[in-house]
């Protein structure tokens, strides 16, 4: 199975965060490839598998037939790499960064690290993966139709039946396969709304994965053939991922539809700019007299250069305040000041990026709006829901 990950895009290099049990392999366009070790075992599988076929093509090989069936486990591989690599290289040409594409159990996916800005682009990363697949297929079906009959010419076969199967299933209209996006890209374009398109293209991927888990049954009476054991695992695989994907899908849809709501200019608390060596106890006597929600430090030249923490006044006894000075409960406003304009999912990622318990709010102008708290926004997201 292919899956693509993406969020809202950063405005730093993309990172590559490798998990416990993954190895690098080697880079495409800059982009890391790593296996999981998870492989191993699809390996093993399908080197079992397909040892019998590999005897009755090549009789004679002994333990080598098992040699061979690792061979095509990586040729297959390969296949799906070309696969990721096409996602990742159509992602860099609409200047998404691209952060590390991954091979594992269920085959791979490319992490993105950002979101299409149009249908038109969302279109184009998600449908080059099962196209190239498809071509692939193609070409060695093509290859097959002239080799001579033997091993070489089941190789062959066994890529191009792998990949037409691959790019077919993956166009299968539900999320996260890559038809589901395409499905998600066309609804966005029809309704405008990608929130929208999100929950349509994440209930196609409930349906495909309730019609997965029910395979087996309606195979069995349609053909009359009880299905093995290994069906009905595969079946419940394939329709714990698609269900997996699609509800995290449909539950990330509801989520961004409410972030529109928040504004940082609204949702600013009034402060108070105060020197940075005045004394807390009348730093806090100003705010209250002034009815300010929040303190800003100014340094020397008398530019904003921390916000009081409002845990660290609290956590201060009153004999102490007034020998300690304000910027001794402050923190540098370095990395956390946002232009007061900001809303949105623009909101979050930045707070995600910078965690604080306080950000400072410039206008346009540079001068000081107010001071947002991180635990505003989140009472003000919970009461949208």
């Amino acid at each position: 199975m292919d899956q693509r990950t993406g969020d809202a895009r950063e405005d730093h290099p993309p990172v590559s965060r490798r998990p416990p049990g993954t190895l690098r392999i080697g880079r495409i366009a800059g982009v890391d490839v790593l296996v999981r070790s998870s492989w191993l075992l699809v390996a093993a599988l399908i080197s079992v598998m397909y040892a019998p076929r590999i005897e009755e093509v090549q009789p004679g090989l002994g333990g080598w037939k098992y040699v061979v069936g690792v061979a095509l486990a990586v040729l297959l591989y390969l296949a799906v790499l070309l696969h990721e690599a096409s996602h990742a290289l159509m992602a860099q040409r609409y200047g998404l960064p691209v952060s590390s594409i991954t091979l594992h159990f269920l085959g791979g996916v490319t992490e993105i690290e950002g979101e299409p800005q149009s249908p038109r682009q969302e279109f184009g990363v998600s449908v080059v993966g099962p196209l190239t697949s498809l071509a692939v297929g193609g070409a060695a079906g093509a290859l097959f139709l002239v080799m001579p009959h033997g091993l070489l010419q089941f190789l062959v076969g066994s890529l191009a039946v792998t990949n037409l199967i691959i790019g077919v299933l993956n166009l299968v209209p539900g999320l996260p396969l890559d038809g589901g996006r395409v499905l998600r890209a066309v609804v966005w374009k029809a309704s405008g709304d990608p929130h929208r398109a999100t929950l349509v293209a994440g209930w196609g991927g409930r349906v495909c994965a309730l019609l997965a888990i029910g395979y087996p049954l309606v195979a069995s009476l349609l053909f009359g053939r009880s299905p093995s054991l290994s069906t009905y695992l595969v079946a419940f695989i394939v329709a714990a991922f698609l269900w997996s994907g699609s509800t995290s899908a449909i539950a990330s849809a509801h989520v961004r539809r409410r972030l529109p709501a928040l504004h940082a200019r609204a949702l600013a608390r009034r402060s108070l700019a105060v020197p940075h060596d005045l004394p807390l106890a009348e730093a806090v006597r100003r705010a209250q007299d002034a009815q300010a929600g929040s303190i800003v430090v100014l340094d020397a030249s008398g530019a904003p250069s921390a916000i009081v923490n409002e845990a660290a006044v609290l956590a201060t006894p009153e004999e102490r305040r007034p020998w300690l000075p304000v910027s001794a409960v402050a923190r540098s406003v370095a990395g956390i000041t946002f232009p007061a304009d900001i809303s949105g999912e623009s909101l979050i990622m930045a707070m995600q990026r910078s965690p604080a318990s306080e950000y400072l709010l410039l206008d346009s102008d540079g001068s000081v709006f107010g001071v947002l708290v991180t635990g505003d926004v989140d009472r003000a997201f919970a009461a949208g829901r």
